[in-house]
């Protein structure tokens, strides 16, 4: 391994792990600002709105697809290079998105989009993972996961805004300044961090797991619909469920497999991959459910819902500062154990928010919901590489990254599913008369699932973490 991450900041933040989460954001908003800009760019191309979900799927499938093999790029042509030009294709991507005049150039261009996004998150989580010393390690990892939580939060609104008083094209051309900066600095910054080893490439594993994600990924969007076609569902169950199984087996086999589970091994990555993974899905949810409760269940517009949905960012952000002190004191298994049941008690509260609860109390939920979200995150994301050795770090990146993609997209999938089951409890016991009763219900769904996620925690040993954490006793 050559390079170094630079010198770290008075708060043992490196300049590289700036850099990084600043792309972050850049690539996680621009997977959530179109949402509120469809309608106008469907008037464009001539379509109807819900034809332009084409566009988004074909960027979630290519992220899908493309994450495996990041770790393997990385190593082989170095993080500096591979993070630069992701950030280069991304950028030209979101540019050639902009100019757009058809709704076929536009997906071409959303997939084009998506290859620099499978390789700019891997890989520049990579790069910081690698350089950053134990110690340091939850302030890095805090500031790389707030993107994840903060772009979904303001990216709706964003849209909209630059929507409605300049063009749809400007959510795309505003990457380029940010972009091109960002470039020029990962030359400087990133580290040029590479394996000596030249492994051959796993096309097997890289077919097989190819495979099983897009199958996956495309059943949960298609459970994430209205009228969901069940057998095809089921059918993408199945032929994701056996390629999932015979990748693992390979990966168990071969010489030089695309990813090894030697990561697996490690008690705390294990749990955060398992029980982590739902608790991710889980808040992956929410950002579906509240703007639907607040607009379709309780008849806001699109800005006063967007207001509403802010008190959740200014949670996730303003507890930032506090996050690594908490894990210093209570260490990881009774910080994500405490936090974790608050977590549950935050979205159980959604579920009984009505038209004529008072603002003030709205905000408050939202904005103690943000706090808890943001600590479980950083808590969960740092413990996960807490352990893992140095060698193995880019291995446990990989499928670290993976697991986080499916468990976004199953977090949209489960929010539908609360929904349809709402419906159905709400026929049941009738209950339709009270307002938006089939997304308060959703909540409660979300949060048993992110209760179930907690039960892994009970299996970390007291001192999880502890090289991390600095608590001993």
């Amino acid at each position: 391994m050559s390079g170094s991450a630079g010198a770290t900041t008075r708060r043992g933040l490196s300049p590289a792990a700036l850099l990084v989460a600043g792309a972050f954001f850049m690539e996680f908003l621009d997977g959530t600002v179109i949402a509120t800009a469809l309608p106008e760019m469907a008037r464009t191309f001539g379509v109807q709105a819900v034809d332009l979900n084409i566009g988004i799927s074909a960027y979630l499938l290519t992220l899908a697809v493309l994450i495996p093999a990041s770790g393997w790029i990385a190593d082989r042509f170095g993080a500096r290079v591979v993070f630069t030009i992701a950030l280069g294709i991304f950028t030209l991507a979101s540019v050639l998105c902009g100019l757009a005049e058809s709704l076929e150039v536009f997906v071409a261009m959303r997939i084009l989009q998506g290859v620099g996004g499978a390789l700019m998150v891997p890989v520049g989580r990579l790069a910081v993972l690698r350089t950053t010393p134990k110690h340091q390690l939850i302030g890095a990892i805090a500031t790389l996961t707030w993107p994840a939580l903060v772009a979904p939060i303001i990216g709706p609104p964003l849209g909209g805004f630059i929507t409605s008083y300049a063009t749809w094209r400007w959510i795309f051309f505003i990457n380029l300044p940010p972009g091109l900066l960002a470039m020029w600095l990962a030359l400087r910054i990133i580290p040029d961090i590479r394996e000596e080893e030249r492994r051959p490439f796993d096309t097997q594993g890289f077919i097989a797991t190819a495979v099983a994600m897009v199958a996956l990924v495309y059943m949960m969007e298609l459970l994430g619909t209205e009228q969901p076609d069940l057998t095809l569902a089921g059918a993408l169950l199945v032929a994701g469920g056996g390629a999932l199984w015979f990748a693992l087996r390979h990966f168990q086999r071969a010489r030089y497999p695309l990813i090894r589970l030697d990561a697996m091994r490690v008690q705390t990555f294990r749990v955060t991959m398992l029980g982590g993974s739902l608790f991710r899905a889980s808040i992956s949810a929410v950002p579906f459910l509240l703007p639907l409760l607040f607009q379709v269940g309780f008849g806001m517009d699109a800005f006063h819902s967007g207001l509403l949905v802010l008190a959740v960012f200014a949670g996730n952000l303003m507890i930032k500062p506090a996050t690594t002190p908490l894990i210093r004191t209570l260490g990881f298994k009774k910080l994500l154990l405490i936090n974790g049941l608050l977590n549950v008690a935050a979205l159980l509260a959604c579920a009984f928010l009505t038209p004529q609860t008072p603002l003030w109390l709205i905000l408050v939920i939202l904005y103690l919901g943000g706090v808890f979200r943001s600590i479980q995150f950083t808590g969960v994301s740092t413990l996960a590489f807490a352990d893992v050795p140095s060698q193995q770090m880019s291995y446990a990146n990989t499928l670290f990254s993976t697991a986080t993609q499916l468990a976004v997209g199953l977090g949209i999938t489960l929010g539908a599913i609360g929904i349809r089951l709402g419906e159905l409890m709400s026929r049941w016991f009738s209950l339709e008369s009270l307002p938006g009763v089939s997304f308060r219900l959703a909540f409660v769904w979300i949060a048993l699932i992110c209760l179930v996620g907690l039960i892994d925690t009970l299996r970390l040993a007291r001192q999880a973490g502890a090289a991390v954490s600095e608590k001993r006793s």
